[in-house]
């Protein structure tokens, strides 16, 4: 839920920053892909120079722990900067949906085993509330990049016509 926290005062500042008179921040799917590329750089860097609060959230079967977090870690910042370009902005914003998707199961065994991860609180609800904000990362990716259109608009579709 930190991250999501993180994605929300990240927008709410790149909006502002738009009100401002940076005009292009002023789109809501751009100042949401701006703040989803902050926050995946951020923590895929905390991912690498931090990896030992990482560990309990990996399952035992899992072999190359370490570098199961460091890979994760460069998928986070590989993701964050594709965002920020224009090149690779619907590319990023697919494979972070991917990617919210295949990190799933690791947030479903901190729930039901209770772990206790440095920085994160050690109440049980939060694993369990923090399940419920999986699809919203999903949807994030694909919104900001393209991907799914708004609710009503004309065109709503999952991919995007070129």
């Amino acid at each position: 839920m930190i991250f999501f926290i993180s994605l929300l005062v990240l927008t709410g500042l790149a909006r502002l920053i738009g009100w401002l008179g940076v005009d292009h921040l002023r789109q809501r799917h751009t100042s949401m892909r701006i703040a989803l590329a902050i926050a995946m750089i951020f923590f895929g860097i905390d991912h690498l120079i931090t990896p030992e609060r990482y560990l309990p959230m990996i399952e035992s079967w899992l072999p190359f722990p370490n570098s199961v977090i460091a890979i994760t870690g460069i998928c986070e910042i590989g993701g964050g900067l594709g965002l920020l370009t224009q090149r690779f902005r619907r590319l990023a914003g697919l494979m972070l949906a991917i990617y919210f998707v295949a990190v799933f199961p690791a947030n479903v065994h901190n729930a039901i085993y209770g772990l206790q991860v440095q920085g994160l609180p050690t109440s049980e609800w939060y694993y369990w509330a923090r399940l419920c904000f999986q699809p919203l990362a999903v949807w994030w990716a694909l919104y900001c990049t393209g991907y799914i259109y708004n609710i009503g608009h004309a065109k709503t579709s999952f991919l995007r016509q070129r």
